[in-house]
């Protein structure tokens, strides 16, 4: 699955928002596994994080255990992180 389009993130609704903003990697990374375990297969986590590599860590993570990226929302100073639960 490919990144969606900014517009099409924006209507995506978040099962769980973890703010990671003011970590440095790995802690959004690990922040991310650990909210993956509070979901439901399908759906959505949004991580926000004032980390830039915090988009390629979590896009690389998400393809290797199987679970969706969506894309990325660029905020006022942090980006947001969306990824479905994929098992």
């Amino acid at each position: 699955m490919s990144p969606l389009e900014t517009s099409e993130l924006e209507t995506v609704t978040a099962a769980e928002i973890i703010d990671a903003r003011g970590a440095a990697c790995p802690g959004p990374l690990l922040e991310a596994k650990k909210g993956m375990g509070k979901i439901a297969v399908g759906d959505v986590i949004e991580v926000w994080s004032s980390d830039p590599a915090t988009k390629s860590d979590i896009g690389a993570w998400a393809g290797k255990v199987g679970h969706d990226f969506l894309g990325v929302i660029e905020g006022e100073g942090y980006d947001r992180v969306l990824i479905r639960r994929g098992k």
